[in-house]
């Protein structure tokens, strides 16, 4: 598939998507979720990409929902199918077995809110501006926002945030704890590539596996999620990685790690 509105980069074990509709402020239709598939989908199966960074293009907006314009005419069952096409591209995102960085560099809007939270960590610039603004517009978050949103900052703040529509800065989000860290806008994508290469100089298989177990124990009670934690815990012990890991300890050396 070629693609007119994202970009897809390749640096090192490292890919960086771009939304790219600048003059939609990257907003969201149909096409770009369609693109945004192929491209997750190819992700997954690239064994030469370890971690993938999502950001915007441009300076102003990482997403800035999605696209009003497009969604206005639709009726009642196209824009619940617009919804299910939303939520079964970013739940792609979120199964992806490599981990994913939301590099959020402007507006993350609606679904560029939505987008940010199907990745496992967000990194935001000053710049940056996150909300729920749905209800403002008669209508509710389509793509996730009413269940990762209480998930990720606890039902209360996130009920707040969803009736008000209030759109808050990048401080009080990382107050509230919807970010990780918040950097001036010229060093964010320097951070978020930082951050990439350290977990990709780790045990492949082991972080695949810690995403695993924590995405699996949040959707269970704790005695079933501590027993899949120790099946894999167990299953790292027949890895390549972890002999090179601990010989690499006890030999007081950097571990080689092939993801094996």
């Amino acid at each position: 598939m070629a693609y007119e509105n994202i970009l897809l980069e390749k640096e090192d074990r490292l890919a960086i998507l771009y939304i790219n509709r600048p003059k939609a402020l990257n907003a969201l239709n149909a096409a770009t979720l369609l693109e945004l598939k192929d491209a997750i989908a190819k992700i997954g199966e690239d064994a030469d990409i370890d971690v993938l960074i999502v950001t915007g293009a441009g300076d102003k907006s990482f997403v800035a929902g999605a696209d009003i314009a497009y969604m206005a005419p639709l009726n009642a069952a196209e824009s619940r199918a617009f919804s299910a096409l939303g939520n079964q591209v970013f739940r792609s995102i979120e199964l992806l077995e490599k981990p994913v960085i939301a590099a959020v560099n402007g507006f993350a809007l609606g679904g560029g809110c939505e987008l940010a939270m199907a990745c496992d960590f967000r990194i935001a610039s000053f710049r940056a501006k996150f909300g729920q603004p749905e209800v403002g517009l008669g209508i509710t978050p389509g793509f996730g926002g009413t269940q990762r949103l209480p998930r990720l900052i606890g039902p209360g703040m996130a009920k707040q945030l969803l009736y008000t529509a209030d759109v808050i800065d990048a401080n009080e989000a990382l107050r509230i704890g919807l970010v990780n860290q918040v950097v001036p806008a010229e060093e964010l994508m320097q951070t978020v590539k930082d951050i990439a290469k350290r977990i990709i100089a780790k045990g492949q298989l082991a972080v695949r596996y810690c995403k695993a177990a924590a995405d699996s124990g949040m959707q269970t009670d704790i005695d079933r999620a501590i027993a899949f934690e120790a099946d894999i815990f167990g299953l790292c012990f027949a890895t390549a990685d972890q002999k090179e890991g601990m010989n690499a300890f006890v030999e007081k050396r950097a571990a080689n790690f092939t993801g094996k």
